[in-house]
């Protein structure tokens, strides 16, 4: 079964270069087209993709807007944010992340790193390569945030959750925190797996936000 994929961006030519390499895949189909955050909301809502690609800088609604308004809708629980832009910036970083996108990229990522991204974020993974994750460590260093989760948030944790949770949010895979504790990649998914349910996150991306929002993990802190 192919993987739906939604394309968001105000620029005609961008969208149909994306459709055209999305298409290209096999195992990947375009869906549908969106000119600004609007009808991309209204797609999702149509369609139901896995994906939604999300551009940021658009006319009448931004894809940050129309990324919170996704995530925040339950009946499209199943549909993923991949935030694609020119812009690399940590206030771009720190908010698609906050706004519930499951990933980040340039617009000048390689083709079969993109498509690998589609597939990566449609499995409930979220993209964060460490470079991503330094940034956004800084983001929450340089300044305090108003929407602080409580330390109580983790109470439900156990201790080996809560060391589990400390390693994803330095951007360790799977594989990465099952070297680091000794334990098999299986057990490893496990953890963050219960992770998601207990904290109530969607992804990733999410962990990582709520062991920073929460102190128990301190940027700047080995």
């Amino acid at each position: 079964m192919s993987i739906r994929v939604v394309v968001t961006d105000d620029q005609v030519l961008v969208r149909a270069g994306f459709r055209l390499l999305v298409d290209t895949a096999t195992d990947l189909e375009v869906v549908g087209e969106a000119a600004d955050g609007t009808e991309a909301v209204e797609l999702a809502r149509q369609e139901r993709p896995d994906v939604v690609l999300m551009d940021i800088r658009m006319p009448r609604m931004d894809g940050l807007e129309a990324t919170r308004r996704i995530t925040a809708d339950q009946l499209l629980a199943g549909v993923r944010i991949l935030i694609l832009t020119t812009f690399d910036l940590d206030e771009y970083v720190y908010q698609a992340l906050r706004a519930g996108a499951s990933g980040f990229l340039l617009k000048d990522t390689p083709p079969a790193d993109l498509l690998a991204a589609i597939r990566v974020v449609a499995a409930g993974d979220a993209l964060l390569a460490p470079g991503i994750t330094r940034r956004l460590i800084a983001e929450f260093a340089r300044r305090p945030d108003p929407t602080r989760v409580a330390p109580a948030a983790l109470a439900a944790l156990t201790e080996r959750e809560r060391a589990v949770l400390a390693l994803v949010a330095q951007g360790l895979s799977n594989a990465e925190i099952a070297q680091q504790l000794v334990v098999s990649p299986a057990t490893s998914k496990t953890y963050v797996s219960r992770m998601l349910a207990k904290l109530g996150a969607r992804d990733r991306a999410q962990l990582v936000a709520i062991a920073y929002e929460t102190g128990l993990v301190v940027p700047g802190s080995p």
